[in-house]
């Protein structure tokens, strides 16, 4: 016993040298734990169904939600209360919702997690509710949270007589902080094995090398080494509770991550346009210039000539006016930044719309050297 407990005081000590050590070099880096998680440390998704009841008269109307009606027959029935086949309640106090919840890795039995409940029905709001006491499951059908508890619904709602209404944020949905009780602990790998291994968020050759040098930098040649863009395989203590230690070690060493891909973002539905630093253009010359159509239509009354029994008529008379303003065309030199790009852009007054048109154009001429990416 004692034995151990000295191996575990050197390892400690051997892994907080190291740390203080790469803490005092690398100062303009960014931390593994910003760049990569622990494989098998994870969230898990879980959904159920339940009935928020209390509500001020805004919840379903069972003669269109009768799935409210039945699931309050069932669950009085399990209270020892049996409605007759031949009665439907017409309750406004009762809403049918989705209840969900995101388990978060090495949850315990007994700790509370946060959960959200959302109408599925036609209830005007959940705000006031009670949510009644709702399993949520796994994607494995087994039963990890029991969810109970008042809503809070910053939502809310109010109509006038005559139809006219008004609505604040989202009425029809709400939280329940610290509702749900785990009941059941998710099997981890953590534990297990002799190494772990690590799975950048954003795939990259580049950040996967550099991370894996880092990593044999520190714990010597060999401790870890790269399988693809995304995983880096590292060897780990067995013990737990030393396996604990060095990943607390290892996820805060420090490296510098490779530069991303050069990419132009374009959201067609916002015009938002987002430009990325390593956007290089060929030389190119671009003339931006708006041609403006205007219609104008002006009823003209047509008098019939004396004595030729014609009748008065009303003929549409439309004047076309074509204005084209006077914009110069910029050239762009050879491998402008992207501080260059959006100056020379500005220069011309391109709008967002004109700026994704210029963009396009220089892609199907071959000058722009980044990916296009239109959402």
């Amino acid at each position: 016993m004692g034995r151990n407990h000295s191996v575990h005081r050197r390892f400690l000590a051997f892994i907080t040298i190291i740390f203080l050590a790469l803490l005092g070099g690398l100062t303009h880096a960014e931390r593994i734990k910003d760049l990569a998680s622990v494989a098998g440390v994870r969230s898990n998704q879980l959904i159920g169904y339940g009935l928020v009841v209390g509500l001020d008269g805004t919840g379903d109307q069972t003669s269109q939600t009768p799935f409210t009606t039945q699931s309050l027959k069932n669950m009085l029935s399990q209270l020892g209360v049996v409605v007759p086949p031949d009665v439907n309640p017409q309750l406004k106090n009762v809403a049918a919702v989705i209840v969900h919840a995101e388990l978060p890795p090495f949850a315990k039995t007994g700790q509370t997690i946060d959960i959200t409940v959302s109408s599925i029905g036609n209830a005007k709001s959940l705000r006031g509710g009670t949510l009644l006491m709702t399993p949520l499951k796994g994607a494995d059908g087994q039963v990890y949270v029991i969810a109970q508890g008042n809503l809070i619904s910053s939502g809310f709602g109010a109509q006038g007589a005559d139809g006219s209404r008004i609505t604040v944020n989202v009425p029809s949905a709400g939280r329940i902080p610290n509702g749900g009780i785990v009941e059941r602990t998710v099997p981890n790998p953590f534990a297990h094995g002799k190494s772990l291994t690590l799975n950048l968020h954003t795939a990259d050759f580049t950040t996967a090398a550099r991370l894996a040098r880092t990593i044999n930098r520190t714990l010597g040649s060999g401790a870890a080494k790269p399988l693809d863009a995304t995983s880096i395989q590292v060897n780990a203590p067995e013990d737990a509770a030393q396996r604990v230690e060095f990943i607390a070690v290892l996820e805060n060493l420090m490296l510098e991550p490779g530069e991303a891909p050069a990419r132009v973002i374009v959201n067609s539905r916002t015009g938002t346009v987002v430009i990325g630093s390593q956007v290089r253009v060929k030389p190119a010359a671009v003339s931006h210039g708006n041609l403006i159509v205007t219609i104008s239509e002006r009823p003209k009354v047509s008098q019939p000539q004396p004595l030729s029994e014609g009748v008065t008529t009303v003929v549409p008379e439309s004047d076309l006016a074509i204005t084209e303003e006077d914009n110069r065309m910029f050239l762009f030199d050879p491998g402008v930044t992207l501080d260059e790009i959006v100056r020379a852009v500005n220069q011309v007054g391109a709008a967002p719309g004109d700026l994704v048109a210029i963009l396009e154009a220089l892609k199907q001429a071959g000058a722009l050297h980044a990916k296009l990416i239109v959402i």
